[in-house]
């Protein structure tokens, strides 16, 4: 594949500690996402992602959705260690709970900003990004997210548990890897995880 193939390269900005609580625990946490990109096509610039988290919080504050959060592979980044991607997926709330999900809406507000639509994707400097209205899990994903700041700019990203539960509900040959590489890697939070995972009537795949 071309065009969108894009390597990430991260790494821990140790310097950088934020501080997060969870289940009345507070730990601390490096900062971890310093990232560059290369097109496999030709040069490219960085990773446009502190453009995509505005544009997210420009659909919150024009009343386009909810709320959102990172999604899929870049969130799990959030947690492991570096890995190739393509793409990003963010989950959004719609405001629209109609069959369109206002999915119309925020297309012609990120075009208007300049983005531009391949199929279901939008393109912002030749970055694609998935704009998917959230529900059931991932509606709880979104509202129960991770929340910091990517060079100054707040942002969201889906708790390790969720995106465990998430994988193990779709199943697929990538999402088991997916969910071994947070076992491994990740602080998982085991009495949060079986919660969802019971809510949810989950299970996780057996190794």
């Amino acid at each position: 594949m071309t065009g969108w193939m894009t390597s990430f390269v991260l790494e821990s900005v140790h310097d950088h500690i934020a501080v997060h609580e969870r289940s009345s625990k507070v730990y601390a946490k490096a900062s971890i996402w310093q990232l560059s990109a290369m097109a496999i096509d030709k040069p490219s610039d960085s990773l446009p992602l502190a453009e995509v988290l505005r544009a997210a919080n420009a659909l919150v504050a024009a009343g386009l959705i909810e709320d959102w959060a990172l999604g899929g592979a870049l969130a799990a980044i959030y947690y492991v260690e570096p890995f190739t991607t393509y793409d990003a997926d963010i989950f959004f709330i719609p405001k629209d709970r109609g069959l369109t999900a206002g999915i119309p809406g925020i297309h012609a507000h990120l075009q208007s900003q300049g983005w531009h639509v391949e199929g279901e994707r939008l393109i912002i400097r030749g970055f694609p990004v998935l704009f998917l209205a959230a529900a059931g899990l991932t509606e709880e994903a979104v509202r129960e997210a991770e929340r910091f700041d990517y060079e100054g700019v707040p942002a969201r990203a889906f708790r390790a548990e969720h995106i465990v539960a998430i994988a193990a509900g779709v199943g697929r040959a990538k999402d088991k890897a997916r969910i071994e590489q947070l076992f491994q890697q990740a602080n998982l939070d085991q009495s949060r995880l079986e919660n969802i995972m019971q809510r949810h009537n989950l299970k996780l795949p057996k190794p």
